[in-house]
């Protein structure tokens, strides 16, 4: 009766506490992200679980302990995290642009010399060269260091913020060859961007940070244990996706709404004001650099490079006969973007397979792009024929140099090549180049045709190669000579110049792309400078993103999916209303007792890669089976490690408060964690016992077994949950009858238990390919 009256007590007090509970629970994926297209053999996930902040009595004990001035001193450090996040993530940006415009502008540069030598052979050679070498480095450090560093980064991120939290993406070492190995391949001219590993950056930045310093190394400090949980450690996150793209354009605004939009799947409003503080950090950190390098001391950087971006159109009026070549550009944007994903798609089956064979066929893979893109960059201008320069241009003609719109390449005297002014340069001065005012007449129709195709495959090509690649400032280019072109088909049916019809192709293929519409008509009008553009740039990407939809879904979706990463989208699928929770739950069942024998859970840890287990009391420790809450695998390894065991099963009261702290149960680090394997235990205490009614989440999320699987889904997700429970609906049954996990909602586990809906007419429009194309 003692007992029972204290558990009564214990209950009211976990009522009355505030708590973190599930909602700050992050899922984690196995240690090779492999296609999660398997059917789990239960509702539990498998996976390398992480400690997390979770409602037991020490987290409650510790939390009603805290006095105001903790509580002001979390709130400082959370500003003071987004300072210093945004001043590294600034000082980054600045310093990955002045290295690429310094590295690819001094290659240009001797290049260029070797050309007015006619010293033709060599130029191509040391160009190639030099492309070869930096693609190789590139390759070399991203293969045996940290392979998590190849790709853009924005898919591992998105699917970190969603939940899924793939190991190493924010080590010390991916950090590292993001920054190091961009600079290297955008140096080495392969149609690849720096604004995805620039958003990956910031976000390894403010996860290092977040995560509490580091006790291997001796760099904890007492203030940063309150960031020891999933939900402060995804904020930073967020802020630093955000910062990464703000310093990739130098568009505040635009990072900011590109992490509302694209990579967060919780938002609140205090996270928006941290976020914006942030990026406006970035801005401020950006323009003190720039003035800095704008008195010449940086070398080659200043003239080129987005982070410079400032095109201005010299009359941005328009009219109601502008509007039908606008919507035609939207249009066929929005069918480009989409077969661009489609081939994108393809491309990355193919080169997943070859990337499986080991390093050395990865390196390969990226040396054989480097040599066919140092091919095309060189050897495609010489199919243009030379143009003389225009008498009224503000630009020298041709350039002599590194950039400029004049490029003389082979050309005699006072002419120049329109498309080496496209081909020979970096991706930033080609897209200026692309944007400048009265430049109508400076391109062939028949060179931007060229540039437009060469670099619409070379960009689908060159993504997921063995090295930092983006997808934005390839889009941005090819959707810039797009525009171009279609601005050069209407001529003089239109009064919009062709520098704005390539701003408006670059947001058409941005928006087929990657399916955003605020951010990214933020982002272009930021580079731009030009507000008056902003309605035909709403109608652009409304209608691109539109026509786009009906083919498939966004380049990082699809990513996603191809790396196996269990994304929960916003919306459920409409066949998920026909089912219930009941029905996509698999067994076999793990449970716990309150009181649990030691050999037990060893046991089940070793044999299951479950990551939360239900805790049922029974009689005698209760009337009936009932459900008393829900503890993790990370909880029961550090119980096992302390070996806070008892010899009899009753209760262990109070005493149990003497071992633990509310740290021990706060999420760990970014590296593994410990394993159960690990942990040595004699015989003798296989036999004891473990009392886990302290150590439990009391109040998990449940849902009764009836219940409809599209709002499971809505609970899940916009709660953020790693288990959901679920509990029968007639009583006198056990307790619970099995645990939903973000696996539960993929559509291939669902189909696979369900293959009748796969044929129902219950789903998303969508046009489908005919069976020929399929095949490819």
């Amino acid at each position: 009766m003692v007992y029972r009256e204290r558990r009564r007590r214990r209950r009211r007090r976990q009522t009355r506490s505030p708590s973190l509970g599930h909602y700050c629970s992050t899922a984690s994926v196995d240690q090779h992200p492999t296609p999660l297209l398997r059917s789990p053999s239960s509702a539990q996930m498998s996976a390398q679980s992480k400690a997390s902040i979770t409602k037991n009595d020490y987290f409650k004990q510790d939390w009603r302990r805290g006095e105001k001035i903790q509580t002001l001193q979390y709130i400082f450090m959370k500003w003071m995290m987004c300072f210093f996040i945004g001043l590294l993530v600034g000082l980054v940006g600045f310093c990955n642009n002045l290295a690429v415009e310094n590295i690819a502008g001094t290659k240009f540069v001797v290049t260029s010399n070797m050309m007015l030598a006619r010293r033709y052979t060599t130029a191509f050679l040391v160009f190639a060269s030099s492309n070869f070498g930096l693609t190789l480095f590139a390759g070399l450090i991203t293969a045996f260091i940290a392979p998590e560093a190849a790709g853009s980064g924005i898919p591992e991120v998105k699917a970190y913020l969603n939940g899924v939290d793939a190991p190493a993406i924010f080590s010390l070492r991916t950090l590292f060859v993001k920054i190091v190995g961009s600079i290297s391949a955008v140096s080495g001219s392969l149609v690849i961007g720096k604004a995805g590993p620039m958003v990956h950056t910031g976000a390894c930045i403010a996860a290092l940070m977040g995560q509490g310093g580091s006790k291997k190394y001796g760099l904890t400090w007492k203030w940063l244990k309150y960031f020891k949980n999933d939900r402060d450690r995804r904020d930073l996150v967020t802020c630093g996706s955000a910062a990464g793209m703000a310093a990739a354009f130098r568009a505040p605004v635009g990072g900011l709404l590109f992490a509302l939009e694209e990579m967060a799947s919780w938002w609140r409003s205090a996270l928006l004001w941290r976020a914006f503080f942030t990026t406006a950090v970035v801005a401020i950190v950006l323009r003190a650099l720039i003035d800095v390098c704008l008195s010449g001391k940086c070398g080659l950087f200043g003239k080129g490079g987005l982070i410079m971006f400032d095109v201005t159109s010299a009359n941005s009026a328009y009219h109601i006969w502008d509007v039908p070549p606008v919507l035609f550009l939207a249009v066929f944007g929005g069918i480009w973007g989409s077969l661009y994903n489609f081939l994108q798609d393809r491309v990355l089956r193919i080169y997943n397979r070859i990337n499986e064979r080991g390093a050395a066929y990865k390196i390969v893979l990226a040396l054989a792009i480097s040599i066919f893109t140092s091919c095309l960059l060189f050897g495609l201008p010489w199919l243009a024929s030379c143009r003389p320069c225009p008498s009224d241009t503000s630009e020298p003609c041709p350039t002599i140099g590194r950039n400029g719109n004049y490029k003389k390449f082979q050309c005699p005297p006072c002419h120049y090549n329109d498309l080496a002014s496209l081909f020979f340069n970096t991706n930033d001065d080609a897209i200026k180049n692309l944007f400048s005012k009265d430049t109508d007449a400076e391109f062939h129709h028949l060179s931007m045709l060229i540039f437009f195709i060469t670099c619409f495959f070379l960009s689908i090509f060159s993504y997921g190669i063995v090295a930092p690649a983006g997808l934005f400032v390839p889009v941005i280019v090819t959707g810039a000579a797009y525009g171009r072109f279609i601005g050069m088909m209407f001529g003089s049916h239109s009064t919009l110049n062709h520098g704005l019809f390539a701003v408006l192709g670059s947001a058409a293929l941005l928006g087929g792309s990657m399916r955003m519409t605020v951010s990214l008509c933020v982002i272009i009008l930021e580079l731009t400078n030009d507000l008056l553009l902003l309605p035909l740039m709403m109608l652009v990407l409304l209608i691109s993103k539109t026509v786009a939809d009906t083919f498939n879904g966004n380049i990082y979706d699809l990513i996603m999916r191809l790396k196996g990463f269990p994304y929960l989208e916003s919306h459920a699928e409409p066949y998920l209303r026909q089912l219930a929770v009941c029905d996509v739950v698999t067994g076999p069942l793990q449970l716990f007792s309150g009181i649990e024998k030691v050999g037990n859970i060893v046991h089940v840890l070793k044999t299951t890669g479950h990551n939360g287990f239900p805790v049922v009391d029974e009689p005698p420790l209760s009337h009936s089976p009932v459900l008393f809450g829900l503890i993790l695998r990370a909880h029961l390894v550090e119980l096992l490690k302390k070996k806070a065991f008892i010899r009899d099963p009753v209760p262990a009261g109070s005493d149990a408060f003497n071992h633990f702290s509310a740290d021990d149960f706060a999420k760990k680090g970014l590296d593994h964690g410990d394993r159960v394997e690990n942990i040595q235990l004699t015989d003798e205490e296989m036999d004891m016992f473990i009392d886990l009614h302290p150590f439990c989440n009391t109040s998990p999320y449940t849902v009764v077994e009836t219940m409809s699987l599209a709002k499971a889904l809505v609970l899940f997700r916009e709660v953020g949950l790693r288990h959901l429970l679920v509990i029968p609906k007639v009583s006198g049954r056990v307790p619970v009858v099995g645990i939903i996990t973000r696996h539960d909602f993929m559509p291939e586990h669902v189909l696979s238990l369900h293959p009748s809906l796969a044929k129902s007419k219950w789903k998303r429009l969508r046009f489908k390919l005919p069976p020929l194309v399929k095949l490819f």
